[in-house]
């Protein structure tokens, strides 16, 4: 099966929203074997929608809509399905029952513009939104279907999920023919240490041999290589073929998943029983922020020394003003102080520390913009590696926090 997902809303055009949506709705289509053809995003137009909606019938079994189901005059979604499918608006009891539950405790919200949220096309199947007024509508095109979903992120998350997914599932079920197919399957890896052209040089031999598509993704430091299978390929085919491209990248790899960084990290170090701290300066707490984003980090996270100012650094790092003085903040005699005082600061197994220059301001030179020490101090010794990470300031500071986990990762993976 193959879907286009339709975003419907000015806002959307103009940058005032960013469709988070469709990345979403992407992983759980692909989760349930359904291809992702096409997102097209258009505004609040009758002309643009009906575009839209023949252009994705031309291409896809299943039609995918969010936005512009409100009770305002800007909403228009609900009324040109109305006119694309040739039905009419009737009201829906159902709809009407939970609207008015929905805002039995708030009077001044059940006016005449909610009541037409429980006005549905007659031509569609409805099924409920429990945390909204908009309901979720089910349009049959033939054998293609569109279904209309509000824009609001966590009420399409829940539609999708409790009510969507399902009802596509059930139909394609009890549907009379069902291609042979072994389903989508994606399976991703990460290396670092090479540029994406050398990487293709490299992967030539196995590209040539292999029957599934092969994606690179490269981001800051990190390449992501997708191997793809839409339907054609066995699970234990593209399992075969994962295992040949792990052996060709087995110098440069980081992780067999796709999964961020540092969750990688936070289950290497609950492994090990072991526990990580960061002395930050350039990257002014960021490298924290990601270790304690996900739930659980408490188990290996114990905290961060934001050191932007020099003064932090010696008077709660205890970098003597004398290394400063003769090797400047931004060295490898800093970052080894910073990262062995803030291991034994938060008394951690492991600490990572990173200095550098961000922007050309306080003395220093465009060319010197970049330029990042990073240590990491660890039970076997303290390492230190100098980069130089482009000239833009949170490209800068984002690829410090990507090349510290990845030393971590390679730290613990020699360890291990």
């Amino acid at each position: 099966m193959r879907a286009e997902i339709i975003t419907i809303g000015d806002e959307l055009l103009i940058g005032q929203v960013v469709d988070t949506n469709s990345a979403w709705m992407a992983q759980r289509l692909n989760e349930a074997g359904i291809e992702l053809y096409r997102i097209t995003s258009v505004h609040d137009d009758r002309e643009q929608i009906i575009s839209a909606l023949d252009e994705a019938f031309r291409c896809v079994d299943l039609v995918l809509t969010t936005g512009g189901l409100g009770p305002t005059k800007d909403d228009i979604t609900k009324h040109v399905l109305c006119d694309y499918f040739q039905t009419h608006l009737i009201e829906d009891q159902r709809v009407r029952t939970h609207i008015e539950a929905l805002y039995k405790d708030r009077p001044d919200v059940l006016n005449r513009l909610t009541a037409t949220q429980w006005m549905v096309p007659e031509a569609a199947d409805i099924l409920p939104n429990r945390v909204g007024s908009a309901p979720l509508m089910v349009f049959h095109h033939g054998p293609q279907m569109l279904v209309s979903m509000p824009g609001v992120p966590y009420e399409m998350e829940i539609a999708m999920t409790e009510q969507i997914i399902p009802y596509i599932n059930n139909r394609r079920l009890h549907a009379e023919s069902i291609p042979r197919s072994w389903g989508i399957i994606h399976k991703t890896l990460q290396v670092s240490g090479i540029s994406e052209s050398a990487l293709a040089i490299l992967l030539e031999p196995f590209e040539l041999l292999c029957g599934a598509h092969l994606a690179y993704l490269p981001k800051d430091g990190i390449i992501r290589l997708r191997l793809s299978s839409y339907g054609e390929f066995t699970p234990q085919f593209m399992d075969h073929e994962f295992w040949h491209l792990k052996q060709c990248v087995k110098d440069y790899l980081i992780a067999e998943t796709d999964e961020p960084l540092e969750v990688i990290v936070g289950r290497m170090l609950q492994e090990k029983g072991a526990t990580i701290a960061t002395a930050e300066s350039c990257t002014g707490g960021k490298l924290g922020v990601l270790l304690n984003k996900h739930a659980g980090s408490s188990a290996f996270y114990k905290g961060t020394v934001v050191s932007y100012a020099t003064s932090v650094k010696e008077q709660v790092l205890g970098v003597p003003a004398e290394t400063i003085k003769a090797h400047t903040v931004v060295s490898e005699e800093v970052a080894r102080t910073m990262a062995e005082s803030v291991r034994k600061l938060l008394n951690t197994d492991y600490s990572i520390a990173t200095t550098g220059i961000a922007s050309a301001t306080g003395g220093y030179t465009k060319d010197e913009v970049g330029t990042v020490w990073i240590a990491w101090a660890t039970p076997n010794g303290t390492f230190a590696e100098c980069f130089h990470l482009g000239k833009l300031r949170d490209q800068i500071t984002d690829r410090a926090c990507m090349k510290a986990l990845i030393g971590l990762i390679k730290k613990l993976k020699t360890e291990s």
